[in-house]
């Protein structure tokens, strides 16, 4: 027997979907390399993120 799909709203706020792994390349100050800055946002917080 075939099993139904069973199709369910789902809302950023509710199912851990409300945060977002941003990377961002930093060139370090001590040695002139770059490094990367990886960290978990809040989805509304993810444009102040790249601007800084």
């Amino acid at each position: 027997m075939a099993k139904k799909t069973v199709a369910t709203l789902q809302t950023g706020k509710t199912d851990g979907r409300s945060y977002t792994k941003v990377i961002k390349m930093v060139k370090s100050p001590k040695t002139g390399a770059y490094i990367f800055d990886e960290q978990m946002v809040p989805n509304e917080q993810v444009k102040d993120f790249f601007k800084n």
